[in-house]
Parts: structure tokens; C-alpha cells; sequence
């Protein structure tokens, strides 16, 4: 149903509710999918198998009304079963391109890292550019677009890590993790009629997210808060514990994604807090720890350990 009569904030209020029938005690994983929704960006969910990544990523996409689909990632998968191809048509004597899963609003790409590089990276242009060239012609993709992404522990059997240039596509990169032992009670009593992403309800229409998304380019970013974020990705470039700061796009996307957190907080402007709390979901992926600091093969803690330091090393703006 539409609800463009409706203000921001109980729009924002229904898309959690909604979501949170299916997926219960994930609050905040919850908020960093609306938050890489409405900053038109790309969310990333890494974690063990079973904690509820795809029921996260198909309860968003059934919270509103828009096309969605599901790929599931395979070693033997080609660039053309994300993007699709070109078929001869005996008729017309001519090659019809037939679209493939990437066009469409959602896509779940679930199990991103256990496909090889060369069908990873079929997602880049759409990600960037939310177009797909395929044969020289360029094709737009339907707007919104989202990239839901879920992967492996890099140490599990059978994954291929994603190169920094993938992992600088997605907006955010949350982990799930378990649920807190009452709310996987509850998993547990309900589970015999329970919601499953695909049971979400819709309760807003795709022109009320397009607005949404628009209202957040709108919200205010003082230029202390600007200088506050480069402050703090320079850090990140001259730490001899880092062999790869922050790039430009990742100031940019922390940006955005501040924008978003303040307007789901019901505000039209920015506060410290806002890229505060934002700064290890959007920068940790981005970083890569130098080697010789890297105490194991998950650098995922030890990136986020450094960052750490980083931000209370970095005087807030008031």
C-alpha cells in the first residue's frame, strides 16, 4: 500500500516493523539495511551460516513494493548469469539481449565469495554506475537499486576473497551474529508458523523509497563534520599499521550514509554522532591491514581495532 501521505519518520517506523517479523532481536543489522537503502548504496553481510543473512536481505525486499532477485553464487557461475545475454532471434535476424537477475531493484547476491573473480566482478559497473553493458550497448537498471550481499568467513572451504575493489562498492559491511538468547527463544516458540523473509508484508510503494532517497541528499553536513571525516581518512592513509587507507569514495560514502542515519533519526542535519557511529561499518572493509601487523588470516577485527584507535585518537567536532 502507499503511504505518500504519511511523514518520513512513520514510513521509516513500518519498513522496521516490517522487517522485524521475520528476522527478531537484530535491531541494529535492521537499521544498516534501511540505512544502505536510503543512501543508495550497497550492504554487505558477513557471517556464519544460519544467523539470518538471506531472511534479512528478503524481508527488505519484500517490505516495499519492488521487483527482486535472488542469485545464488556458485563456483561454475559466468558473468552472463548475473548480467545476461545476447540470443540470436531467427526471425528478425538480429541478437535480442534477455536480461538477466542484475535487473532489478533488489538483488540478493548470497554467497558473493564462493564464485570465482571473474563473476564477481560482472557486479562492479552495475554497482557503481547502476547500468550493465553488455555487446556495447549500455543498459540502465531500474530504480531503486541494491546490491544485498551475503558472504562466508573468508576461512571457510571453498571461498574466493573479494578483491578491494569489490569490497569498495558496498556502502557498509555488518556482521549479524547471534541472537541474544530470548530472542532465539522466541525463534524457537514461533517457529511453527513462523515469517520467513518472503512472508514480509509490503507496506510502501518503490516511488515512497525514490523519495526518501532523495530527502536524504537533502540533509544538512556542516563543513566541521566534513573536515572531521578527511581528518580522519587521512589518518587511515598515513598509518604505518594500514598498506591501504580509506579511498575517496569511502569519505564520500560515509557521507551519505551519516545523511541516512540522521534522517531515519527523524533530522534534517547531521551530528558528530552520526558519522561517529558509522565509521567501522563503512571503513573497515575498506582498509587493508600491512602484513606485518596481521596476527591471522581474518584481518577483519584487527582493521577495526586499528580504527578504533584512529577515532578516539581524532578530536570530534563540537
Amino acid at each position: 500500500m502507499s503511504t505518500m501521505t504519511s511523514s518520513p519518520s512513520s514510513q521509516i517506523a513500518q519498513l522496521q516493523q516490517a522487517i522485524a517479523t521475520a528476522i527478531r532481536g537484530k535491531d541494529e543489522a535492521i537499521q544498516f539495511a534501511l540505512i544502505a537503502l536510503l543512501a543508495r548504496g550497497h550492504l554487505l553481510i558477513e557471517d556464519v551460516p544460519g544467523v539470518g543473512k538471506t531472511t534479512l536481505a528478503q524481508a527488505l525486499a519484500h517490505s516495499f513494493h519492488c521487483s527482486f532477485q535472488r542469485i545464488q553464487f556458485t563456483s561454475d557461475m559466468l558473468p552472463s548469469d548475473v548480467i545476461g545475454i545476447s540470443v540470436y532471434n531467427q526471425i528478425d535476424q538480429h541478437f535480442e539481449f534477455k536480461p538477466g537477475p542484475i535487473f532489478s531493484n533488489i538483488v540478493l547476491a548470497d554467497e558473493i565469495n564462493r564464485t570465482t573473480p571473474k563473476t564477481q566482478s560482472a557486479l562492479l559497473e552495475a554497482m557503481n554506475e547502476a547500468q550493465v553493458t553488455a555487446d556495447t550497448c549500455t543498459y540502465p537498471l531500474p530504480q531503486p537499486f541494491m546490491v544485498l550481499a551475503t558472504q562466508n568467513p573468508v576461512e571457510h572451504h571453498g571461498t574466493y576473497p573479494l578483491p578491494e575493489s569489490q569490497l569498495d562498492r558496498f556502502l557498509l559491511r555488518i556482521r549479524m551474529g547471534y541472537p541474544s538468547r530470548e530472542s532465539e527463544k522466541e525463534i524457537l516458540r514461533s517457529h511453527a508458523n513462523a515469517h520467513t523473509g518472503s512472508n514480509v508484508t509490503a507496506v510502501l510503494e518503490s516511488t515512497d523509497v525514490l523519495a526518501m532517497q532523495k530527502a536524504v541528499e537533502r540533509v544538512r553536513v556542516e563543513e566541521s563534520l566534513l573536515d572531521y571525516a578527511l581528518e580522519l581518512v587521512d589518518r587511515t592513509r598515513k598509518s604505518e599499521r594500514l598498506s591501504l587507507g580509506v579511498s575517496p569514495r569511502g569519505s564520500l560514502m560515509l557521507q551519505r550514509a551519516a545523511q541516512a542515519y540522521a534522517f531515519i533519526k527523524g533530522r534534517d542535519y547531521c551530528l558528530p554522532d552520526d558519522f561517529k557511529q558509522l565509521i567501522l561499518p563503512v571503513f573497515a572493509h575498506r582498509v587493508v591491514v600491512n602484513t606485518r601487523y596481521a596476527g591471522s588470516p581474518n584481518k577483519g577485527p584487527q582493521a577495526e581495532a586499528i580504527l578504533t584507535e584512529i577515532i578516539e585518537a581524532t578530536r570530534v567536532p563540537i
